[in-house]
């Protein structure tokens, strides 16, 4: 099994399978609106950025699991993070993700990077990074900004 077994609803409805990044680095991030580390999102964008063309993909699924920082709908979602942060990276419908109701994809992420003694993801911006054989590698924590993991990311861009 690896994250290729999982499909997401995108954030303009759409299901999609995440076979379809096969062979990419992926940044796999929950997102909300509202956080004190909502402006992470430039940091995630200038990574995409430069590392685009070289098969990294970051992608976005807001969760509102987190004293309700990301209220909105998708559409509200999708302007904030274009308007506010010139994002152009894969975002995703909202998602639970702890709980009972936690999509599959973050059961399977925690699971395989449980963090600090077996935690479930504890805030909003835990960043999962995955190879391009879709095994996750690290699990980061809310707190480290986006340029932190850019050593890591251009080490698997390289494999």
């Amino acid at each position: 099994m690896s994250i290729y077994s999982f499909s997401a609803t995108t954030i303009t409805g759409e299901n999609q399978p995440l076979s379809i990044y096969k062979g990419k680095v992926l940044l796999i991030v929950n997102t909300a609106s509202r956080c004190g580390f909502t402006p992470q999102y430039a940091g995630l964008q200038k990574l995409y950025e430069k590392y685009h063309h070289e098969g990294f993909e970051v992608l976005a699924f807001p969760c509102n699991q987190f004293l309700h920082q990301e209220p909105g709908t998708e559409q509200d979602i999708q302007e904030f993070c274009q308007m506010n942060y010139g994002v152009t990276f894969p975002l995703f419908a909202k998602i639970d993700v702890r709980g009972k109701n936690a999509h599959p994809l973050f059961k399977y992420l925690v699971e395989q990077a449980p963090g600090a003694f077996f935690s479930p993801i504890k805030w909003n911006f835990t960043k999962f990074l995955v190879d391009r054989k879709g095994a996750v590698i690290r699990r980061f924590a809310p707190s480290t900004p986006p340029e932190k993991l850019e050593t890591d990311i251009k080490k698997l861009l390289a494999e």
